[in-house]
């Protein structure tokens, strides 16, 4: 989430006037995140008391022929009991809106708070409920292809260039080294699933232990279901001061999933790998953001040497922090 579009309050009074959601009371740009651009709305409510909405400009990396799929995904999960926003439909039906040329999308808000240091808990409720999205996806006809696999890692690396190096002389042979061996080894017989692709702690809310929000899937798509776990896996299991793993908090959030969908044979032998890969997706993007993020936007930049050690780490334990051995 971030803020890249400025919308004065008229605009922002005009747009949410579509919506029978009430008079917009006030409207705060939200800062975290890297793709969109994304404001705390606040109205007077369609009844007898206020109500509070996330409003989001679809600014990058996002193909506007792809909102129906997230937006409706958003309202499957939703209808299931899943913990994830439904989308606030306008007036006459419409799940996003143009402004300025930008889709835009109000969606519910949703009570709680993103955790930074999670207890082993958490982590396991975490876990629970990603296998659960898994499955009430299960019946959700849109498919939608995941731009964001080896290939595509390698492109953005391209993008790049030499630049890759301003960023820590080390960058372009990490990649040189790691990347061609994730390609080659990528394991695509395993089984696949609509994923959210991208859940990290920010997109997540909880009160006390209880998960009350998935949030941000505007990275979600059909692909393999192991993978998404190793993506939360490597977005969860580490100190943010110092990159630490925290081993119960990597073994809670494997055993959360399996409480609910038991992973196979197969998926269980390619979690090493398929978390090295996640680590690498998230060097890329950080990589390129962190290259193209103009100076001026309110957003924070993230480095993307966090991922690679993370990647390094993953490389060298192995299975050990996917087995009971990590308590």
């Amino acid at each position: 989430m971030a803020v890249y579009t400025h919308l004065g309050a008229e605009q922002l009074a005009a747009l949410i006037h579509e919506y029978d959601v009430g008079h917009l009371v006030s409207a705060k740009g939200i800062a975290e995140g890297v793709s969109n651009s994304n404001w705390l709305i606040e109205t007077t409510g369609s009844g007898s008391g206020g109500e509070r909405f996330i409003l989001t400009m679809y600014e990058r990396r996002i193909d506007l022929a792809d909102l129906p799929f997230f937006l409706g995904l958003l309202d499957h999960l939703s209808a299931k009991g899943s913990p994830v926003p439904r989308t606030i439909h306008d007036r006459v039906g419409n799940a996003s809106r143009l402004v300025d040329g930008k889709a835009v999308a109000l969606i519910e808000f949703l009570p709680g708070m993103s955790i930074d240091h999670p207890t082993a808990a958490q982590a396991q409720a975490v876990g629970r409920a990603l296998a659960g999205i898994h499955l009430a996806s299960a019946d959700f006809a849109a498919t939608r292809k995941n731009d964001l696999r080896p290939n595509d890692w390698q492109q953005i690396f391209d993008q790049c260039g030499a630049r890759l190096g301003d960023i820590d002389p080390a960058l372009p042979d990490i990649v040189m080294n790691c990347l061609p061996r994730l390609i080659s080894e990528w394991p695509e017989h395993l089984p696949r699933a609509t994923i959210h692709a991208d859940l990290f702690p920010d997109n997540v809310l909880m009160l006390g232990d209880e998960v009350t929000g998935l949030i941000d899937f505007y990275f979600a798509c059909t692909d393999i279901a192991a993978y998404d776990l190793a993506v939360t896996h490597a977005a969860w299991s580490f100190r943010t001061v110092d990159g630490v793993y925290r081993p119960e908090i990597g073994a809670a959030l494997i055993a959360g999933y399996q409480e609910v969908r038991n992973l196979s044979e197969n998926e269980k032998l390619a979690l090493p790998l398929l978390a090295q890969g996640a680590a690498m997706r998230f060097v890329a993007t950080r990589a390129f953001d962190w290259i193209n993020t103009p100076d001026d936007a309110l957003v924070k930049r993230k480095d993307p040497m966090d991922f690679a050690r993370r990647m390094n780490f993953y490389a060298e334990a192995g299975q050990s922090p996917f087995t009971p051995a990590a308590n």
